[in-house]
């Protein structure tokens, strides 16, 4: 996935943004970066790999090494940003957050029109923040730019641009997959993916920028330079499992939809007879555990955690990029309270169910420490498209998701024909896809999420929601 922060300021606004960058750690794990304005330095930039260490060690000393009153930095799950860009619509930086499907199409086009050339990378792979800024840059301003590319782009493109007199233009993806807003306080603004990031800062909201709104931020205002859309397509994952529980997105803080999330499976668990036995109910740590709450809320059933993930020494931002190892940390992170897991019947909430692999070794894990069953809710409905719009999943094939392949062993190519069955628990398809996962994954018994209950838990109109993932629906 990835975040961004940024802030234009009377003052020195170094700390502000290191704060606020680091604050949206939990959203990607490869790359950092600042860039700062100021106006007798101009622009600066600093890039760092936070695959190994987290953000705020390896930006410990931008603060001897930088400064200035306006700044923008990110955190990147995919290419090394910031970017300083050189053009005809002057010297500025560049941080993006989105995916673009359509990139070799596009590098080919640009590439060749223009006669000129791109920064290769590993592998002779495009930086695609390089390809947005190309892109934008064949317009004659950054309005006009940053429409253009959002046009011809497949998929979506939210951006921060830092100008050279310290101005920055914030530019919401044009169907509002993605959240951008904008924090006021007596000395400046702020502008980030995650409210709390500058609220914690002393900043107060301000505006929520709306579908395609691009805005231009300085110390004393802002001022809109181009006007929301009317079509939203928000990403709805962004409650269920990335966003941070502390933010609010759209009027909805994510630790509040998701306490109504876990209620909302438990009652539909008790009315259609598949609330179990139960000792204990938790939650997969730590984006599954409000879920639970809400769960063992409405079900009348004990909270417990029963096992405890161990963060001082690996810690989300900075996991392993290798499967194999990413697997043996997550095993090496899960801490049993052996009173809580003998002789006990459990249900565990997870926020998702993706490839099932990790799960499946909680769930061993549970059981070779005395589990006497272990059911599993998935707080959401199944997983059966890979995302097209955003690159918050490692999956690289569609059948790497287990809902899919499922489907595909019990029917083949034609299964993929009945997918609204096989999603709903109360078919013979249904019940057959959730019996199978649960031999294969040693679960006592398997639910989902409705989609009609996540909707609910949610609480907008359906039509601003994306359910891509779900449902395929645009």
């Amino acid at each position: 996935m990835g975040g961004f922060f940024g802030v234009s300021s009377k003052h020195n606004c170094i700390s502000d943004v290191f704060y606020g960058v680091d604050y949206h750690s939990h959203l990607g794990t490869r790359r950092g970066g600042l860039a700062v304005y100021d106006k007798e330095i101009g622009l600066q930039r600093e890039i760092h790999n936070i695959e190994n260490s987290p953000f705020r060690t390896k930006f410990q000393d931008v603060f001897d090494e930088m400064r200035g009153t306006s700044a923008i930095g990110c955190i990147s799950d995919t290419d090394p940003q910031p970017l300083l860009i050189r053009s005809k619509l002057g010297v500025y930086a560049i941080t993006t957050i989105g995916i673009i499907n359509n990139a070799q199409e596009l590098i080919d086009k640009y590439l060749i029109s223009s006669g000129g050339h791109f920064d290769a990378m590993t592998g002779g792979k495009v930086n695609n923040t390089e390809l947005v800024a190309a892109l934008i840059n064949q317009k004659d301003n950054f309005e006009e730019g940053i429409r253009f590319a959002q046009d011809i782009i497949d998929g979506t493109l939210s951006a921060l641009i830092l100008k050279n007199d310290g101005a920055i233009i914030a530019a919401r993806d044009k169907l509002g997959r993605l959240p951008i807003l904008i924090g006021k306080r007596d000395d400046g603004y702020a502008v980030s993916f995650e409210s709390f990031a500058y609220e914690k800062l002393d900043y107060v909201d301000e505006k929520e920028l709306g579908p395609g709104e691009i805005v231009e931020i300085t110390p004393d205002g802002y001022k809109q330079l181009r006007k929301p859309g009317n079509k939203k397509r928000i990403c709805s994952f962004l409650w269920s499992y990335y966003g941070y529980p502390t933010s609010t997105y759209e009027g909805v803080n994510v630790e509040v939809m998701r306490n109504r999330n876990g209620e909302i499976m438990a009652r539909n668990d008790a009315e259609t007879g598949n609330l179990p036995d139960l000792d204990y109910v938790g939650g997969v740590p730590d984006s599954g555990t409000p879920h639970a709450i809400g769960y063992a809320n409405a079900s009348h059933k004990p909270f417990a955690r029963a096992f405890i993930k161990y963060t001082p020494t690996w810690s989300r931002s900075f996991m392993p990029s290798n499967q194999k190892e990413r697997n043996r940390v997550a095993k090496m992170k899960q801490v049993p309270v052996v009173d809580l897991i003998k002789d006990k019947d459990l249900l565990f909430v997870d926020d998702s169910i993706v490839r099932g692999t990790q799960l499946r070794e909680t769930v061993d894990f549970l059981y070779e420490n005395g589990a006497k069953s272990v059911h599993i809710r998935s707080a959401c409905p199944p997983i059966m498209y890979g995302c097209k719009y955003l690159n918050f999943s490692r999956s690289t094939s569609e059948m790497e998701l287990i809902a899919r392949r499922v489907i595909m062993e019990l029917e083949g190519e034609e299964g993929f024909d009945h997918i609204d069955e096989y999603i709903d628990g109360s078919t013979e398809r249904g019940k057959k896809l959730r019996e199978t996962i649960c031999e294969q994954l040693h679960f006592a018994s398997l639910e989902y999420q409705t989609l009609d209950g996540l909707i609910e838990a949610i609480g907008i109109d359906p039509c601003e929601l994306c359910t891509y993932c779900w449902n395929g629906k645009e």
